[in-house]
């Protein structure tokens, strides 16, 4: 990342507002670090406490970067959000200062042979990050974008791979030429102890030797250095390789956990299809519900027009019963009248004259009679007819309500 030094003043001292992405890889392209390849992803990070759950680093897609730095012949991936607020510290951290690490950068991840780009989804993937002690997530607006990301990380893996050798090769250059100079010493100081005491080697070769001893002082540091730069990183490769075991060991819990998760979908989307299934069945028991109730309202209303239309029949009924008490009236009254044309016809039979002319009314008034018999025969008929209508219609009714 950039160098550790003095840096540059901020925005916010200068009166002026934060740069935002830009204005750090401008800071780091003038400490001597150079972005190879840009993209733009939502970035996640593992969650710490249950090494299960994704949480969001970023509310938007951000620049995602490959840096390369000369000077060290490293590789980083960095990205900024240049939305956050600037915390002004002055504390650094792996050549990063803490001001612009809590401000800015949202993924500070160097790379190194042993870490691997995984592919989990057609728009996600994931590395682990031993030294950050965490996983961190990218998920791209396309597959192409994510396959681009996936080549240039296996790129930038061999390349960082090939320094790691050349470096081990010239530490191993170093220790041997440190080797050979520990062998070069005794045999100079057997040819002095030959020639003499050590004041006379003192006497006779005195700047030739200093600058000898000197030479292997200086080799013998640097032995010492690379033997402790060789402990160091022993003690880191070890560490990296805990911590590799233990994000393996929470990249299986993940899978797993995904696993289980997809299990209860699958259950779940059961369960829903079959509580949709139940909430059509009870719809369409509704729906016949609702038809009964309709098909009992209608039946409702027709019993009460039926009862209505019996009341109806029955005040007919009534009136005819009346009228059929005016016909012994209407009996007694011919009686009568046949009884006065009788007597009529006996006390006249000396006014044969008065009978002709009575004989013209008998033949009217039988005549009359005649009708009114016949009128009085049909309306019996009609009343018979009625009191039968009546009668079915009653039975009916009385049929219609024991179906009910």
């Amino acid at each position: 990342m950039c160098e550790v030094g003095t840096r540059p003043p901020l925005a916010a001292e200068r009166g002026e507002p934060p740069g935002g992405a830009a204005a750090a890889a401008e800071r780091c392209r003038d400490m001597g670090e150079q972005p190879i390849f840009t993209t733009r992803a939502h970035v996640f990070q593992i969650d710490p406490s249950t090494k299960k759950n994704w949480v969001p680093a970023s509310k938007q897609a951000v620049t995602v970067s490959y840096f390369y730095d000369s000077t060290r012949n490293s590789y980083r991936i960095i990205s900024v959000d240049g939305a956050k607020s600037f915390l002004r510290q002055r504390s650094w951290w792996q050549g990063w200062p803490t001001w612009l690490i809590t401000s800015w950068v949202i993924i500070n991840s160097t790379i190194t042979p042993n870490m691997t780009f995984t592919k989990t989804s057609q728009k996600f993937g994931q590395w682990a990050d031993s030294r950050a002690n965490t996983v961190f997530g990218l998920g791209f607006p396309s597959e192409q974008q994510l396959t681009k990301f996936a080549e240039k990380f296996q790129e930038v893996k061999e390349a960082a791979k090939l320094a790691r050798d050349r470096s081990q090769e010239k530490i191993e250059t170093s220790s041997n030429h440190s080797q050979e100079s520990g062998r070069e010493t005794p045999s100079s100081t057997r040819a002095s102890s030959v020639n003499g005491t050590d004041d006379e080697k003192a006497s006779h070769g005195g700047p030739a030797e200093a600058h000898l001893k000197s030479e292997n002082d200086k080799l013998k540091i640097a032995l010492a250095q690379s033997s402790s730069n060789v402990k160091k990183w022993e003690t880191e490769l070890q560490s990296l390789r805990e911590s590799n075991a233990r994000l393996s060991t929470a990249l299986q819990e993940s899978a797993a956990s995904i696993e289980h998760w997809k299990k209860q979908f699958s259950a779940c989307k059961e369960e829903n299809d079959q509580l949709r299934g139940k909430i059509e069945e009870l719809e369409e028991q509704c729906n016949e519900i609702n038809k009964e109730k309709e098909r009992n309202a209608q039946l409702s209303r027709r019993l009460q027009e039926l009862e209505t239309e019996l009341q109806d029949k029955e005040l007919e009924l009534e009136e005819l019963r009346k009228q059929g008490e005016i016909i012994p009236e209407l009996m007694s009254e011919c009686e009568s009248v046949s009884e006065q044309l009788q007597a009529a016809e006996k006390k006249n039979k000396d006014l044969e004259e008065k009978v002709r002319t009575l004989r013209t009314e008998v033949e009217e008034s039988k005549h009359r009679q005649t009708n009114l018999k016949t009128e009085l025969k049909n309306f019996l008929d009609v009343l018979d007819g009625k009191i039968d209508e009546l009668h079915d219609f009653r039975q009916g009714l009385s049929k219609l309500g024991v179906d009910n």
